[in-house]
């Protein structure tokens, strides 16, 4: 694994170097395969992106994994802006709605529930779902499996044979995958059906190159510290802003309430908790959902004004700059329609 010296290059620098060191161990290593370790916010897919173009302009027939429909429909959008003249397939489903209507509109897309009729073309992207139930196919020169760690073992093991090399590319510090179904005889073991992808690869193959995004764009310098070291600490990161780069304030005052009080800390040191009393509650939790609308409501009724790194002059903070991760998916349905999640509220 390479490692960086904060001291020695800068933020945008050891990026960079990273990302060459990536590029270079795809394209020109001999190994069948090569993880990556992306924290959050590192430029994972826009790493995933280059690598495909890079794959499809050297020639080199390329099978793309992503874990969910969601994931693929944006890959195939981020790849038809990078370069709109590429010949793209989106193998999906036979689903009456198995893809993202904005792909229709994209000329050079060819989309299709069959793998033959997708054969030859640069570039195809499904999910690994649907990647292992196709058969009889000549293997592709090349695969990158984006968010690898929230991957299975077995899942892998279901596509191994499509591809002859492979770009893992993921997030170590995210949550295994689940399973359905009890995994208990297998804990522990290097064989373990419930793994996830990239550490059982590991366990067989230690050999294969590693490397690592050393970079958060998405984390402030208050934060990424604290993160990297509670999540990640086998993959360190930093930030890629230094303290003071960005602020956020209010144009009106706290009204003293637990919403204002954790937007009034996230202001002042880059992020903030609000916990909910101990109690047992339903799968879908009605007061958690209530809480994170009320924290969006009040930073949209406070006039919350953001300085970053892109702007010396304040910017107001709008709806569409926020976002959320709503775990368990059932409190997204719950949540009115805008921005926001339950679980994590972002700023950009």
């Amino acid at each position: 694994m390479t490692l960086y010296d904060p001291a020695v290059l800068d933020p945008g620098a050891a990026a960079a170097e990273a990302t060459a060191a990536i590029l270079e161990s795809t394209l020109h290593g001999t190994a069948r395969g090569v993880v990556v370790d992306s924290p959050p916010g590192a430029g994972k897919s826009t790493l995933v992106v280059r690598a495909a173009l890079e794959l499809a302009a050297a020639g080199r027939p390329l099978m793309v994994v992503a874990q969910t429909n969601a994931q693929v429909d944006d890959l195939v959008l981020r790849l038809a802006e990078k370069e709109p003249d590429l010949e793209v397939g989106r193998l999906h489903s036979s689903d009456s709605d198995p893809y993202d209507r904005a792909l229709d509109a994209l000329e050079h897309v060819r989309k299709s529930a069959k793998a033959g009729d997708l054969a030859g073309l640069p570039v195809v992207i499904s999910t690994a779902a649907k990647w292992a139930h196709v058969k009889n196919v000549e293997p592709w020169a090349h695969a990158i499996v984006d968010e690898a760690y929230q991957m299975r073992s077995d899942a892998l093991l279901a596509v191994a044979g499509l591809f002859e090399r492979a770009l893992f590319v993921g997030d170590p510090g995210q949550l295994d995958p689940f399973s359905v179904v009890g995994a208990d005889q297998w804990a522990g073991l290097s064989y373990d059906p419930s793994a996830s992808a990239v550490s059982t690869l590991l366990a067989h193959n230690p050999e294969l190159p590693q490397h690592r995004l050393p970079v958060s764009w998405r984390l402030p310098a208050s934060a990424a510290p604290l993160v990297s070291d509670a999540f990640y600490p086998y993959t360190p990161f930093r930030s890629g802003t230094g303290p003071g780069d960005r602020r956020l304030a209010f144009g009106v005052a706290s009204d003293g309430s637990a919403p204002d009080r954790v937007l009034d800390e996230a202001a002042e040191s880059g992020w903030g908790l609000l916990e909910l009393p101990a109690r047992h509650t339903p799968r879908t939790d009605p007061e958690a959902v209530h809480a994170v609308a009320l924290v969006v409501r009040r930073l949209l009724d406070r006039g919350g004004a953001a300085v970053s790194e892109r702007s010396d002059t304040p910017v107001p903070v709008t709806a569409d700059r926020m976002g959320g991760g709503p775990p368990p998916p059932a409190h997204a349905a719950a949540l009115p329609p805008g921005p926001g999640g339950v679980g994590g509220l972002g700023v950009g």
